[in-house]
């Protein structure tokens, strides 16, 4: 177990996660550009602020002059969900000094999570420090040689859509998705597809009925409470 939480082991897990951070941190970065920002200010955006979706709701409110305080709320909105993964993931580092608890906090991400919930399947249960926090830099600086580079080259391409970037991360988490399905024998896999299923339907229906910003943190809270029910009445 112990040679399966070895930074050499993050780093080759996190490699297939490289190109769907590249793929939209490249699109924000070519976004920004043409936007009128410049590279410098694209740069510290993805270095300080380092939160996906979140970036791209921050372009539009700095070139329409927003109150700083309304562009701290909306990316706060935005990354709420990250306060549910963090939640999740205290008990595995209760033996970690604060510092190290901050650190992963700070550069946690949707895939360093995916792929770390993924990773207890295969260390009966355990993680620790060493490769979750190599995950997230590894991460880290992927999303910013993505950004450098759609930033360099974001006047060259004058419609990024057309080359199906925006769809890199979703197929990043079909992937992840998959794995994490196919990797998991202590539940069913006819539960995992139920609470997968529900999940997709609360989506759907919150994107009708509350703002987009919240639906992810709505959608975590209800499929989670569901599996939890799910799990223990019929696995």
């Amino acid at each position: 177990m112990i040679n399966l939480l070895t930074p050499k082991a993050a780093f080759k897990e996190a490699l297939p996660t490289i190109f769907g951070y590249i793929g939209i941190s490249a699109t924000f970065g070519i976004i920004g550009q043409s936007s009128g920002l410049n590279l410098l200010t694209i740069l510290l955006i993805s270095i300080i602020v380092y939160a996906g979706a979140a970036q791209f709701v921050i372009v539009p409110m700095l070139l329409t002059h927003s109150p700083i305080l309304s562009i701290v709320l909306s990316v706060f909105l935005v990354n709420s969900r990250l306060i549910l993964m963090s939640a999740t993931l205290v008990p595995y580092f209760k033996k970690e000094s604060l510092i190290k608890n901050i650190l992963i906090g700070t550069f946690l991400t949707d895939e360093s999570f995916a792929l770390g919930m993924n990773k207890l399947n295969y260390t009966n249960s355990h993680l620790n420090f060493r490769w979750f926090n190599t995950v997230n830099i590894v991460s880290y600086f992927a999303w910013l040689f993505g950004t450098f580079l759609g930033a360099t080259i974001g006047s060259l391409i004058k419609n990024p859509e057309k080359l199906g970037f925006s769809f890199a991360i979703t197929a990043m988490f079909i992937g992840l998705l998959y794995l994490q399905i196919i990797s998991d024998q202590s539940i069913k896999i006819n539960i995992q597809l139920t609470v997968i299923l529900f999940t997709l339907v609360v989506v759907y229906l919150g994107l009708i009925f509350i703002p987009a910003n919240l639906v992810i943190l709505f959608a975590t809270i209800i499929a989670c409470y569901f599996g939890t029910v799910i799990k223990h009445g019929f696995n």
